[in-house]
């Protein structure tokens, strides 16, 4: 009798346990945006204490996802520059005592928890650093070429190597090395209650991988998978159907191509047709106007996009999908962060603070401004190419957004009557298809409908 009685007060624990686990909760996801926290230039110190010190900061601007860039030891054989690249990853058990220790990660996911955001890190499957153990002690987890040495990455387009010599390509015909990955994938869940993970460059790895790894997660729990790859890319639908969510690459670089007055709304109008087409339902497209990458390989927003950045950020709260803002956007970052070496985020200038505090506090209370299958978008015609009008309807709720996508004053013609609520300054409009608006250049409103 007390043995049983020991076996059902274990059992109660245990479910106990795992109702008490932090749960991602899809329609909370739905309601806000994506924030990318690159730990080593969040800070000047760096760590993960100063992102932890500012998660009701982070909160405030709208987020319910916060994705932490890779945290792992980073390896020194090869390496580029003084500190590495975080992709080049010496131990996925590890953490990077550059940013704290175990402890101090734990404390960061409890506290993100608490304020009800889920915590995705950065999953590199597809090579390690050329110091991984993994080197030294099973070779066969890694490509080869003809000469039996292991290489880098190598380009499947082009059969030649990407460039990124200071990593090793693992070998994904290798079973053991995939349990030795999904193994350590599973750890930070079960260790560390991470819910998920942004698998970076998702096209490099086998999608039976890919589908074998996330079912195994799943018995643990409900992670958020975010692959960074569109379906035009190796694995195309079949990859990007077995996760959440997946860049919307070529929307962004037609805001980048818009900007630079090489595109017009048209080539937007176009593009939002096709992913709504094409894309399953339920599946989430991540929009974004910067990230790690194209901050420092492609440049700052400004550099991008001028005087358009402001109104293109706007869009990608508005078309389909789920917003990105790279840390730092919210502090007008004007410096291409370094890769390789200690920089950090001057938070000095906090003009655009308060403006993405809104945009996020809008997103949240507007129903028609989440993420919804059932969500019905109305691109208006127009005779002028660079404007562009998006209704999105979800249920009884409307919000219409008006824009000038170009560097000329505009005299808009639209065929849209009603009252509506500017949403960013509380100012009642009436709109009527008599009377033509007239736009300054890049000029928008982001409107209720009453």
């Amino acid at each position: 009798m007390y043995k049983l009685f020991k076996i059902l007060l274990i059992l109660s624990l245990i479910t106990s346990c795992k109702d008490n686990q932090f749960q991602v909760d899809r329609n909370k996801i739905n309601k806000g945006i994506v924030y990318e926290v690159n730990v080593r230039q969040y800070s000047k110190e760096g760590s993960f204490k100063a992102v932890t010190n500012d998660i009701k900061k982070i909160k405030k601007l709208g987020v319910e996802i916060l994705w932490l860039m890779p945290i792992h030891p980073i390896g020194k054989e090869k390496r580029k520059g003084g500190l590495g690249s975080y992709y080049s990853i010496s131990d996925y058990k590890g953490i990077n005592p550059e940013f704290g220790d175990a402890e101090d990660l734990k404390e960061l996911v409890k506290v993100a928890h608490a304020n009800d955001m889920i915590v995705i890190m950065d999953w590199v499957a597809n090579h390690t650093a050329w110091d991984h153990s993994w080197i030294y002690n099973n070779s066969d987890y890694y490509t080869k070429g003809s000469d039996g040495e292991i290489t880098d990455p190598i380009n499947p387009y082009t059969g030649e190597s990407w460039g990124w010599t200071d990593v090793a390509d693992l070998n994904f015909d290798n079973n053991q090395m995939r349990s030795e990955m999904i193994d350590a994938m599973k750890y930070w869940i079960e260790e560390f209650e991470v819910d998920g993970y942004r698998c970076d460059a998702a096209h490099s790895c086998p999608v039976d991988f890919w589908k074998e790894s996330i079912n195994e997660l799943r018995k643990i729990k409900n992670v958020f998978m975010l692959a960074e790859s569109d379906p035009f890319n190796v694995g195309g639908f079949e990859l990007i159907n077995s996760f959440e969510m997946s860049y919307n690459w070529q929307g962004h670089y037609i805001l980048n191509e818009i900007s630079k007055g090489h595109k017009s709304a048209k080539d937007l109008t176009e593009n939002i047709n096709r992913n709504l087409d094409i894309y399953e339902d339920d599946h989430i497209l991540l929009n974004f106007t910067s990230n790690h990458d194209e901050n420092t390989w492609a440049g700052t927003v400004f550099d991008r996009m001028g005087e358009s950045y402001l109104t293109m950020s706007v869009l990608t709260y508005i078309i389909p999908g789920i917003p990105l803002l790279y840390n730092g956007q919210e502090y007008s970052l004007s410096k291409r962060l370094g890769f390789f070496e200690k920089d950090f985020i001057p938070k000095e200038n906090t003009e655009l603070v308060e403006f993405y505090n809104n945009l996020g506090k809008i997103k949240r209370n507007n129903k028609a401004l989440h993420f919804s299958k059932e969500t019905k978008f109305d691109i208006k015609n127009s005779i002028d190419d660079d404007i562009f009008i998006l209704e999105r309807t979800l249920n009884d709720q409307s919000v219409l957004f008006i824009s000038n996508l170009s560097n000329e004053s505009k005299s808009i013609n639209h065929e849209i009557d009603g009252n509506y609520k500017n949403l960013q300054n509380g100012e009642l409009i009436k709109l009527s298809s008599k009377q033509n608006l007239d736009f300054n250049p890049w000029e928008y409103l982001l409107l209720k409908k009453l």
